[in-house]
């Protein structure tokens, strides 16, 4: 039975390498026999360098054993050289294949210029300088943004002369002009991609000091929305400022105006809007312009010409039950211009066909009709709102809500009858009383019960009666006795009495009656 197979040893190329350059090298000791391998053997070329025999390495071969490139095999030797030994196997290869190189990256894109500067404009201009500035442009790239360029020529000339070139702001000023010249401006944006397209300014620049600039002085009643409707009168003044006078110039929605339907006025100091008779087509956005040389200055007007809307575009009723009806409906298709504010919804009984309204200024569109009459039918409609008012037209149901009648039958509620009756009581007592004797006195009091009690006067404990000395009068509970004329004898004690079938009540009060007492000097006047 065969023995296991001897281990391959494998030699590092860098002692290989550093091996073979000595001429006078020690052969190494030739390796022992080992035992035949199981696996197939590799050709003969592919065996190592150092798997040779001492005697096949000649003396003068120090060039050909050249130390190897590090991190590579040492070349084999010859398979002449290598004489096999009989029944021994072949050295197998010292390395594994080295890996596949990455592929080489494609080259990168060729850069591209930028888009052009935006918004170039004016930012001042005097007798020998022009300030212009800009925006960053829209697209930049990948390579980033190196600075921007700014050039110029005069009018009636075609060289560009570099006025700053690849600054980083976005202004610039150029200097130490000459005062009346027209100068064309442009500015370009420069990267790895090279120069982009030119931003120019809209129109040759003229160098010269302006006295005042353009402002347009908005009136506060015009800075928001202003609202009129159809058929009004709009004159509207936009007061400016600007010297030398300014060009004024009106677009409405970005298009110029139609000069059949708005007429403008212009003056050294304003500009007048008018339209006679202003119709919905007439709402948009006005802008106005005011502008010295390259200087400008903007206003806008939001103009909303309204009137009243359309009806509901459709009304249906959705149910009936009991006492009530539920409605729905769709918003107008003309609102008029402006916002609907809300519905007003009527309803009308088919018996008198008059129309009550229910519910107004309503913000809803559904609602719920309450309170309607058993075994009457209802038709219903609604109108449309805005701040202009009510639609002229409406949209009618056209369903008929009919309140069935029931097997109800109405049994009034039973109530106790209230006792109200109640003994006398005064309720004003009278008031002890001093009469002159001649001089007609009364006494009063009050007094209260159910049913309405008797009243009876007695002066010392007897009944007066129908004494014509005295008048008794009584009325919504008020009691008096008038006696008339009194004299000494009529003093006394008087008593009040009522009486009904609950009881009776008495007040008392004492009555002095006083004789005038004259003196000498009075009684002789008197003669």
């Amino acid at each position: 039975m065969p023995g296991k197979p001897a281990p391959i040893k494998k030699a590092p190329a860098k002692k290989a390498a550093a091996k073979a350059p000595e001429p006078a090298a020690k052969a190494p000791e030739p390796a022992p026999e080992p035992e035949p391998a199981p696996v197939e053997a590799p050709p003969a070329e592919a065996a190592p360098a150092e798997a040779a025999p001492a005697e096949a390495v000649p003396a003068e071969a120090p060039a050909e054993a050249a130390p190897a490139p590090e991190g590579e095999a040492a070349p084999a030797a010859p398979a002449e050289d290598t004489p096999a030994a009989e029944g021994s196997a072949p050295a197998a290869p010292a390395e594994a294949e080295e890996p596949p190189k990455a592929p080489t990256p494609p080259p990168p894109p060729p850069s591209v210029p930028t888009s052009a500067p935006l918004d170039v404009g004016v930012e001042d201009v005097n007798d020998s300088s022009l300030t212009i500035k800009w925006t960053t442009p829209e697209t930049i790239g990948d390579s980033g943004l190196n600075g921007y360029t700014v050039e110029y020529h005069k009018d009636g000339t075609s060289d560009w002369v570099v006025a700053q070139e690849l600054t980083s702001a976005n202004r610039c000023c150029i200097k130490n002009l000459t005062a009346g010249d027209l100068l064309h401006v442009r500015v370009v944006a420069v990267n790895a991609g090279g120069r982009s397209e030119p931003g120019t300014l809209a129109g040759p620049v003229p160098i010269r000091e302006v006295a005042d600039r353009p402002r347009i002085r908005v009136p506060r009643a015009l800075r928001s929305r202003y609202v009129k409707q159809v058929g009004a009168q709009i004159n509207l003044v936009f007061p400016f400022i600007g010297k030398p006078k300014p060009a004024v110039s009106w677009l409405k929605d970005g298009q110029p105006l139609d000069t059949k339907r708005v007429n403008i006025r212009n003056s050294d100091k304003d500009s007048i809007l008018f339209i006679r008779s202003a119709q919905r087509e007439d709402s948009g956005v006005y802008e106005m312009t005011v502008k010295v040389d390259s200087f400008e200055d903007k206003a806008s007007l939001t103009l909303q010409i309204v009137e009243l809307p359309g009806p509901p575009a459709s009304m249906k009723l959705v149910d009936s039950w009991g006492f009530n009806a539920a409605l729905e409906w769709t918003p107008p298709k003309d609102s008029g211009n402006t916002e609907i504010t809300g519905y007003t919804i009527q309803k009308a009984d088919r018996k008198t066909g008059e129309w009550f309204t229910v519910l107004e200024n309503y913000h809803r569109l559904t609602a719920t009709v309450s309170d309607l009459i058993m075994g009457n039918s209802y038709c219903f409609r609604v109108f449309a709102q805005n701040q202009v008012g009510t639609s002229e037209s409406c949209a009618v149901t056209k369903e008929v809500a009919t309140i069935q009648k029931t097997g109800i039958v109405y049994k009034p509620p039973e109530y106790q009858e209230r006792d109200y009756s109640e003994a006398p009581k005064f309720t004003t007592p009278l008031s002890d009383r001093a009469a002159t004797v001649g001089y007609t006195t009364k006494l009063l009091c009050s007094v209260r019960g159910c049913p309405k009690p008797k009243i009876e006067w007695l002066k010392n404990q007897m009944v007066i009666g129908n004494d014509p000395k005295f008048r008794q009068i009584s009325n919504q509970g008020i009691c008096s006795l008038e006696i008339r004329k009194p004299c000494s004898f009529d003093g006394g004690v008087y008593t009040c009495r009522a009486k009904n079938a609950q009881g009776e009540a008495t007040v008392s009060c004492k009555l002095e009656v006083k004789q005038i007492i004259l003196s000498d000097a009075d009684k002789e006047k008197g003669k």
